[in-house]
C-alpha cells in the first residue's frame, strides 16, 4: 500500500514540476481519486488536458474530479470497476474523448450525451443492455463508438444496423 501511496505521489509531483497538462495515475491501485490530489494539483487543474486512472479498482468518481479538471480533452478510465458517472460529467466543456471500457456499467451513462464536444466514447466489455441511439445521434461532434462485448438487446442491435453520421464498433450475432 505504501508502495502504490508513493508511486502516485510522485507521477502527481512531476505533473506539477513539470507544468505537465497530462496526469498518468494509471495502475495505481486506486478505489477512488485521492482527495489529496485535488489540493496538489489545486494550482495547475486548469493545465491538465489529458487524465489515465486505468486499471484501478475505482467504484466511482466524485463530481469534485469533474468540477476541478473544467478543461479536460480525454479521460481514460478503463479496467475499473465503475457503474456510474456523475451528473457533473455532462458538463465538460471540452471533452473530445472517454474510455469506459472494461468496467461495471449495466447502462449507457446518458450524461455523456450532453456533452457537446465529445467526439470517441470507448464502453466495450461493459454490461450494457441498450443505447440511447435518438440522443447519441443528436451529439454534435460524435465520431465513434466502441459498444463491443455488451449484451445488447435485439432491438438495440437492429438499431445499429442503420447508417449513421458517426462509427459504430458493436459485435452483433449474424
Amino acid at each position: 500500500m505504501a508502495e502504490a501511496v508513493a508511486n502516485v505521489a510522485r507521477r502527481i509531483n512531476a505533473t506539477v514540476e513539470e507544468g505537465k497538462d497530462n496526469l498518468d495515475l494509471s495502475n495505481c491501485k486506486l478505489i477512488s481519486f485521492p482527495d489529496g490530489v485535488f489540493k496538489v494539483l489545486r494550482s495547475v487543474s486548469e493545465n491538465i488536458r489529458v487524465i489515465t486512472l486505468a486499471d484501478n479498482e475505482m467504484k466511482a468518481l466524485s463530481s469534485k474530479f469533474f468540477s476541478t479538471f473544467t478543461q479536460l480533452r480525454e479521460l481514460d478510465l478503463h479496467g475499473n470497476v465503475l457503474t456510474k458517472l456523475p451528473d457533473a460529467v455532462g458538463e465538460m466543456e471540452h471533452l473530445t474523448s472517454i474510455n469506459l471500457a472494461n468496467n461495471s456499467f449495466s447502462i449507457f451513462p446518458s450524461k455523456l450525451t450532453e456533452i457537446a464536444t465529445l467526439e470517441k466514447i470507448n464502453l466495450e466489455g461493459n454490461s450494457i443492455t441498450e443505447l440511447p441511439m435518438e440522443k447519441l445521434c443528436a451529439m454534435p461532434a460524435l465520431k465513434w463508438l466502441n459498444v463491443k462485448s455488451n449484451p445488447l438487446d435485439s432491438n438495440t442491435q437492429s438499431a445499429l444496423q442503420s447508417s449513421y453520421k458517426f462509427d459504430i464498433l458493436s459485435t452483433t450475432e449474424s
